[in-house]
């Protein structure tokens, strides 16, 4: 199945604004690509820039998009790792953007053999319920926004931390307050402590009956992480820490997490992720499948993989609930409240509206 030619799209959705400890989000900066072969298939992929957290712009997503297709044509679309190789020997990092091309393979490989991507991948479908995530706000407007939530049937919660340590305290305290002990709460402090107010924050939220928090430190405290996790209660789940399976294996070796949270923006997409995975398998380190502003193209992606990952205990797969504006795809990942499913459609089963599509920035290569 040999490549032809690659659409690419500057995929901007509007959106809410969404405040994170290391910044705001005003619009989704998405790419979407479709890769077309010889064949009537093609392959969809799309990706979700965050700079404070990858270190990639929807500009530098388009940019290396162009090289990327440029270096693709004519070269066989069923041969993945060949194809990912020819865009790691070209590029060191960028994540992101290879998660779109990564995606666009998976598909194209399980619409070849006429099957919904988990199938593909051998997995099987079960019951997945996300969390919701509220953005980091005053605290009283924080348990506002979870009474809402827990009105509205979500019985987990994801809280955004990392600013102020008296002020996230004060957070948690309100939201459980307001919910009481029936609702999961979980935190991610987006590396916003330090080492010394991680203690301080967890010791004190250990009384609040919290799951788990993600990311407590910047990455370059990795080395304090296993006596975080002796000095607190509360488990320790690795996000941006982890980008590839060789993170993963530093981090479980050195009994630096109890979790870790799986990205295709991080990892690259689907093909590294599954590395991922699998060492965390093979330690019995519980994942989570995460995601960042994406549309249900890449919802969708991530949904087939969690099927086809049993490792994968936690869902954070609200990003289409979390304030999108508009919702540019055909096909793809439903809602039943805060329930996933898909239909068993070839691939990825979700594609973008050729009507927004209209209004988006294109470029064929």
């Amino acid at each position: 199945m040999k490549i032809t030619h690659l659409d690419i799209y500057r995929f901007s959705i509007p959106m809410e604004p969404f405040v994170i400890a290391t910044g705001t989000m005003d619009y989704a900066q998405n790419v979407f690509i479709r890769v077309h072969t010889d064949t009537n298939l093609y392959g969809v992929g799309e990706c979700s820039a965050f700079p404070m957290i990858v270190g990639e712009t929807q500009e530098t997503c388009l940019a290396m998009a162009k090289d990327f297709a440029k270096i693709w044509k004519g070269k066989d679309a069923l041969d993945i790792a060949a194809r990912l190789q020819d865009l790691h020997n070209y590029s060191a990092h960028n994540p992101t953007i290879k998660s779109a091309f990564d995606m666009a393979l998976y598909d194209l490989a399980a619409k070849n053999q006429d099957q919904p991507l988990y199938k593909y991948l051998g997995g099987l479908k079960r019951s997945i319920e996300t969390d919701m995530t509220i953005g980091i706000g005053s605290p009283d407007e924080m348990a506002l926004l979870a009474i809402k939530y827990k009105q509205q049937g979500a019985s987990i919660l994801k809280i955004k931390l990392g600013k102020k340590p008296a002020t996230d305290i004060e957070r948690i305290r309100k939201i459980r307050e307001a919910v009481g002990n029936s609702m999961i709460i979980r935190i991610d402090a987006n590396q916003g402590w330090t080492f010394d107010e991680a203690c301080y924050c967890l010791n004190e939220m250990s009384k609040l009956d919290i799951e788990f928090c993600e990311q407590p430190m910047r990455t370059w405290y990795d080395d304090y992480l296993p006596e975080l996790r002796k000095k607190t209660s509360i488990k320790i789940m690795a996000d941006e820490s982890c980008y590839t399976h060789h993170d993963a294996r530093k981090l479980i070796n050195s009994n630096a997490c109890d979790l870790i949270n799986i990205k295709f923006a991080k990892s690259g997409g689907i093909h590294e992720s599954l590395e991922i995975h699998q060492i965390a398998h093979e330690f019995e380190v519980p994942c989570m499948i995460g995601s960042m502003l994406e549309s249900r193209i890449a919802l969708s992606a991530n949904l087939h993989f969690a099927y086809a990952c049993p490792n994968i205990k936690y869902f954070d797969l609200d990003t289409c609930l979390l304030g999108h504006l508009a919702d540019p795809v055909v096909g793809g990942v439903t809602y039943q409240g805060f329930y996933l499913d898909i239909p068993d459609t070839p691939g990825i089963g979700a594609d973008a509206d050729e009507d927004f599509l209209k209004t988006c920035e294109m470029w064929r290569i």
